[in-house]
């Protein structure tokens, strides 16, 4: 097995690559004046399982140089190629919304598809798929970052209490709870607009004896967790921590969270940012492992075509 780092992602390629006992290096990619690009694999691929490792945050410009590797890759005789990107974009448009509008996370699928053997990601935002499956056609498997995040909550915050902003967190809320040993609770959340939520904070809770963590999946414009932490504190709880799956936040978001009595703000390393500390390489190196082990067979979307739902 090899591991080929896209642009900005060595961190994570090597982590996950020293997980599986297998090689990696980077892949070179060039722009030319014109905004096109150039990529180069400098090892060998031949007969190899390559996996292309990094998040998939811009994915405009991100995508193609990705689709480039993957198919020089086999052309160069790779047995298998797959992708471990810890953050998986275009999942929002997962309806046509207004008459005219394209299904971007089916396209996106489709697209991506049609050059992989396998995706392995990390809590990715499903609201109304139920899995990767309904769109990816290909061996896909979605981690949960709750196996990473519970430890290092029982190592950083005494007397936790895990929240989840909204509903949707739930699932994943309940099992980094159950995991570090801790109660959870998930507070109500109506959306507004993109950047305008209204959160309320559940009754019947002990807010004074145990440290909130709230958790979500994506930080980007921060105002549902800003929302939470307000309504937390109109709760009397103890000013909170707060752990995010995937920080991708705009501006100030984070000043503004501390500002409002977040104790500290941490993430997960799917996206490179100043707050990381939270590592997934064991968590994706473990479903590579697994998802390369299915022999290549039917299940490549050159052989069997995406249908429409």
């Amino acid at each position: 097995m090899l591991v080929i780092a896209l642009p900005g992602a060595a961190r994570i390629a090597a982590g996950i690559a020293q997980c599986l006992g297998a090689d990696w290096s980077e892949l070179a990619v060039h722009r030319f004046p014109d905004g096109e690009s150039l990529v180069r694999i400098d090892v060998p691929v031949k007969g190899r399982c390559v996996v292309f490792a990094g998040s998939l945050n811009d994915p405009d410009a991100r995508t193609l140089p990705l689709l480039f590797a993957a198919d020089c890759a086999r052309e160069l005789g790779a047995s298998q190629v797959g992708l471990a990107a810890p953050y998986l974009a275009y999942l929002r448009q997962d309806r046509r919304f207004n008459p005219g509008e394209a299904v971007s996370s089916r396209s996106y699928a489709r697209l991506l598809s049609s050059s992989l053997d396998f995706l392995a990601t990390v809590d990715p935002h499903l609201h109304r798929w139920r899995s990767l499956g309904e769109i990816y056609p290909i061996r896909a498997q979605a981690v949960s970052a709750a196996p990473a995040i519970a430890p290092w909550i029982a190592d950083h915050v005494a007397d936790p209490l895990l929240i989840g902003p909204d509903a949707e967190s739930a699932p994943w809320v309940e099992q980094a709870a159950l995991l570090c040993g801790a109660p959870w609770a998930v507070m109500e959340k109506v959306r507004h607009g993109d950047r305008q939520v209204s959160v309320r904070a559940p009754a019947g809770v002990d807010w004074k004896s145990r440290t909130p963590v709230l958790l979500d999946d994506i930080v980007s414009s921060g105002a549902t967790l800003l929302a939470a932490v307000e309504a937390l504190a109109r709760a009397g709880a103890r000013p909170p921590v707060c752990v995010a799956v995937h920080a991708l936040p705009e501006g100030d978001a984070v000043w503004k969270l501390m500002a409002a009595g977040v104790t500290r703000f941490a993430s997960c390393d799917s996206i490179a940012h100043a707050s990381n500390a939270i590592g997934l390489a064991p968590l994706l190196a473990q479903a590579v492992r697994r998802l390369a082990s299915v022999p290549v067979s039917s299940t490549h979307p050159e052989r069997h075509p995406h249908e429409s739902q």
